[in-house]
């Protein structure tokens, strides 16, 4: 018998997944005045939602989000397509993604926790 569900599984993958989506904002951030510079994407959402609903646990438990080039992007007379104002709002976004994913998860550690009565 397992400790954690597939539901808590999931929220740990989501958590991964933000803080990489997170490493790739400040990468890109770090790069903005960097000629040529090309901005890179984590779009996990999808990805996460067709392991989750492939049952695999050990897919689930071993997901890990891909970084991508955002082929997207405007490109600046400069060759970079990192806008600050986006990766701004980006960045905004998935921290308070992070912070909902996180309330979730200790929810559920705490529920854990009281069934077997280290609360």
């Amino acid at each position: 018998m397992d400790l954690f569900d597939s539901t808590t599984l999931g929220l740990a993958a989501a958590l991964r997944a933000t803080g990489a989506r997170q490493t790739a904002t400040a990468q890109n951030l770090a790069n903005v005045n960097t000629p040529g510079y090309r901005r890179v994407k984590v779009d996990f959402e999808e990805q996460l939602q067709a392991t989750i609903a492939g049952g695999d646990r050990k897919a689930l438990d071993a997901f890990s989000p891909a970084l991508t080039v955002d082929a997207a992007a405007p490109i600046r007379a400069d060759g970079s397509s990192v806008n600050v104002e986006t990766e701004a709002a980006n960045q905004a976004t998935n921290g308070l993604t992070y912070q909902a994913l996180a309330t979730v998860m200790r929810a559920r550690i705490d529920i854990v926790e009281s069934a077997i009565g280290a609360r």
